[in-house]
């Protein structure tokens, strides 16, 4: 009888635990890092950067002189059929799951992501934490992933951390991930912005072993502004001082540094360290209006002007140039879409949305015709808690008469 029970539980065992039917080894697997999609007359053109593992190894001896990573592109009428193409030239099967970025041309961007989107979502191997960017100036998609960088081998983890590291220490950055991009796409109240990349210097130098073999290099790799989109079409794009007023608004800002005038001339510069933003929806006699209030801690990070920091009045003043320099920010943002683009990209369709769901009933189909005209308050609160490690500066003393 134990026999007999033991051979059971030995069978049950056996059917359960069938092992890795469906594994993979490492060396069968090309490791794609970085996407880039562009167009090619009426096909895709889609390009994969794939990592070299003989070249990134920590403890490799001497140098081949091979890049560190490689690129595969093919042209399709759809991505997933330029792929599957990529067979033909590559010696491994593709492997999505380490997406780092996912670089966009802007041409594609301009006649929609949608195609694009619902590749990568719907692909089973792919996580979503990646960033989605938008190439932009005249570069493609393709020459971007094929600039070499320092420090960072791989060039799809310098994008990759470079947009991360932004994000959090310069306000015009923001990062956006497949999740937060679809989210928006399919919302009714907000439409959805991405950041921009552009090539500065000689892209044919950068995409040589030359870019990293010396202390200045021919071209790099520089986020900049941020992208507009109406439902998954680019329309324009921010500027700087733009694409600050949005992250300010959308409660973005981690920490940032900005220069401000002084009262009797001069500038100082302010360390953002802490900021918090509230954005919130009324309806008034039939009509939709919203406030943005926002709560700011600050340093001082420069002073090269005549303030005796030592004076509460002092810093009051600083204080309040600072709230009203802000408030100017997301003034100036706000009315330039209005006015120019007249796309809903700060979600204040959803703050109204939330303030009176009965009403937004009757807005959500024409959203954009009322946020153009939408009545928009601010409200913003600088403090300044730090002077750093002197009050007033030593240039005070030097100039002196």
């Amino acid at each position: 009888m134990k026999k007999r029970r033991l051979i059971i539980i030995m069978l049950l065992m056996a059917i359960v635990l069938t092992g890795c039917w469906n594994r993979r080894e490492l060396n069968e697997l090309a490791i794609a890092v970085g996407f880039g999609v562009d167009k090619d007359g009426e096909q895709y053109r889609f390009s994969v950067q794939v990592v070299d593992p003989g070249e990134v190894a920590a403890n490799k001896g001497g140098t081949s002189g091979r890049t560190p990573v490689t690129m595969y592109h093919m042209s399709a009428p759809t991505i997933f059929e330029a792929l599957r193409k990529m067979t033909t030239v590559s010696p491994r099967k593709i492997y999505n799951s380490h997406l780092r970025i996912l670089v966009i041309g802007e041409a594609v961007a301009k006649d929609g992501l949608g195609e694009v989107l619902d590749f990568v979502s719907r692909d089973q191997e792919m996580r979503t934490d990646f960033y989605i960017v938008v190439a932009k100036e005249g570069h493609t998609a393709e020459e971007a992933l094929k600039i070499l960088t320092p420090i960072e081998k791989i060039p799809a983890n310098n994008l990759f951390h470079s947009l991360a590291a932004s994000a959090k220490a310069w306000a015009p950055s923001t990062t956006v991930t497949l999740d937060q991009l679809i989210a928006d796409l399919v919302s009714d109240g907000k439409q959805p912005v991405l950041t921009g990349l552009r090539i500065n210097g000689n892209a044919q130098i950068g995409q040589t072993t030359t870019n990293i073999e010396k202390i200045d290099n021919a071209a790099t790799l520089q986020y900049t502004g941020l992208a507009v989109f109406k439902e998954d079409k680019l329309i324009g794009w921010l500027n700087q001082n733009d694409s600050i007023g949005y992250n300010f608004i959308l409660n973005n800002i981690k920490s940032t540094v900005g220069s401000l005038a002084c009262p009797n001339g001069g500038t100082m510069v302010i360390e953002v360290i802490r900021s918090d933003t509230k954005v919130k929806g009324f309806v008034e006699k039939g009509k939709p209006r919203v406030e943005v209030k926002s709560r700011i801690e600050a340093n001082v990070g420069e002073m090269a002007c005549h303030l005796d920091l030592t004076k509460t009045s002092s810093i009051a003043e600083i204080e309040k140039i600072a709230s009203k320099r802000v408030q100017d920010l997301m003034k100036q943002t706000v009315s330039k879409v209005q006015k120019q683009y007249k796309v809903d990209i700060f979600g204040f369709g959803e703050a109204v949305h939330r303030a009176n769901a009965a009403a937004w009933k009757a807005w959500k189909k024409d959203w954009d015709v009322q946020f153009a005209k939408l009545p928009v308050d601010y409200k913003v609160e600088v403090k300044i808690r730090r002077l750093g490690t002197v009050s007033n500066s030593f240039l005070q003393e030097m100039n002196k008469e």
